[in-house]
């Protein structure tokens, strides 16, 4: 089994007819961090959903998480998603239930049935997070940082193999996109799980440095190869 959790082969990535991205190549490992930086509309958000199956992949050869996408099946992609965990700029919390009432929907969805299996992995990701003491309380009640927070946790429930963040910061101030970076460095060093993570929030990887993949002029450089 190889110990990569995405791997891209000469992969052309489409929206409809319009090729996005041309001779993709990169992989990234278990328990790897990676950023994937570029200006809007360079590319990243059709690559992710590329690696998440929203989007098929027309040429070339992709893995995510021994899921071959150019061959992946309509019926497999939700398996697929199991494995994975999808953050994006936007909360998508469900307005109308509490946290709890929120992250359960969601596991339950994934095929969790254990009523007190459900309860305990909640208990965990939410300590994970930093906010235990979050339960019952409606997502309204919470800041953006905080709801950010609760979408990590949400991504976590089904022990991802690797976390897909699209502009997780997008929505924050500074000083709250460095404590959601420090908590996705939290999250890569206690549970192993892979990051790969949007932006283009330059400065955070000026301060936070990791391996960098770079979406421009229709393809993707890989910069810790070149520097």
């Amino acid at each position: 089994m190889s110990s990569s959790v995405i791997s891209l082969s000469n992969a052309y990535i489409y929206q409809k007819d319009n090729l996005i991205l041309s001779d993709v190549n990169f992989s990234i490992e278990k328990g790897e961090f990676v950023y994937l930086i570029g200006k809007t509309g360079s590319g990243k958000s059709s690559l992710l959903k590329t690696l998440y199956a929203d989007l098929f992949l027309e040429k070339g050869s992709g893995t995510v998480v021994d899921y071959k996408l150019e061959e992946i099946k309509y019926k497999e992609i939700p398996f697929l998603r199991r494995k994975i965990g999808i953050i994006f700029q936007d909360f998508q919390l469900l307005s109308d239930r509490n946290i709890f009432q929120n992250l359960k929907f969601f596991m339950e969805a994934m095929g969790w049935e254990d009523k007190y299996k459900i309860e305990e992995r909640i208990v965990e990701v939410l300590e994970l997070v930093g906010l235990p003491e979050v339960l019952s309380k409606m997502p309204h009640q919470l800041s953006g940082g905080e709801q950010q927070r609760i979408a990590i946790a949400r991504a976590l429930l089904n022990h991802p193999e690797i976390l897909l963040a699209d502009e997780p910061t997008g929505n924050l101030d500074p000083e709250k996109s460095i404590e959601i970076l420090k908590l996705f460095f939290k999250i890569n060093e206690v549970s192993e799980t892979a990051v790969l993570m949007a932006t283009h929030e330059l400065d955070l990887i000026e301060r936070f440095p990791r391996r960098t993949l770079y979406c421009d002029n229709g393809a993707i450089t890989d910069l810790t190869d070149n520097s």
